[in-house]
């Protein structure tokens, strides 16, 4: 059977009902359990991005690695920038490159730096599903790239039957909302799965902080 919106919208409400209040607005976020999936194939993982229709309710952190135009376009948009030079410099400090690769959520890269990245970055990047979204050398405007991916959520099926999305959202938007774009993630999901919603075992949504609610179905 599978899963309505109302059900949705009543674990989301579930969900920041029984979180506890905060000092910070609390990320809303969703664990998805498969089965019958056979993950030693690799045809059976995945990595999505998904497009929220009500964006993730607080802007994610972007770094554009360029030189050049991108570079300024970048810097136009308020964008942190790391050069080709400061990329250099990271070779030299696992630390700082595990810390850079920790704090964004994003990386927009020129595209003839991208094997200087997938070299000093590439092991920081990849298993945090982090690796850079390529642009040419001379794009002059990033605003239509930032603002899908301010919207936008990457996923991925690996090792373990289970798919999370860390950002749904935010527990201050509206429950209908949050409702949609966890549709938006779940149908996503079942696209890529064989057998759809047959393989789904359970949906879960909670809060950062607070306890998983099951999604009835």
């Amino acid at each position: 059977m599978a899963f309505d919106r109302q059900k949705l919208v009543e674990a989301v409400k579930e969900a920041k009902a029984r979180a506890k209040p905060r000092n910070f607005t609390q990320t809303v976020e969703m664990a998805v359990n498969l089965k019958d999936i056979d993950l030693r194939k690799p045809e059976n993982r995945f990595k999505l991005e998904v497009v929220l229709p009500h964006g993730r309710g607080k802007e994610p952190k972007i770094a554009v690695i360029a030189d050049g135009a991108v570079a300024e376009a970048a810097k136009k948009l308020g964008l942190d920038v790391i050069s080709g030079e400061e990329l250099e410099e990271l070779a030299k400090s696992p630390r700082q490159a595990r810390k850079l690769a920790k704090k964004y959520d994003f990386f927009i890269a020129a595209a003839p730096l991208m094997p200087k990245i997938g070299r000093y970055l590439g092991r920081y990047l990849g298993p945090r599903n982090k690796m850079p979204v390529v642009v040419p050398p001379t794009m002059t405007n990033l605003e239509p790239i930032v603002e899908k991916l301010k919207k936008t959520v990457r996923i991925q099926l690996k090792n373990n039957p289970v798919v999370h999305a860390p950002p749904i959202g935010t527990e201050d938007m509206d429950d209908e909302k949050l409702a949609e774009n966890a549709e938006a993630v779940l149908n996503a999901i079942i696209n890529k799965l064989e057998r759809g919603e047959n393989q789904v075992k359970s949906v879960y949504i909670k809060t950062t902080m607070g306890p998983a609610v099951k999604v009835e179905r």
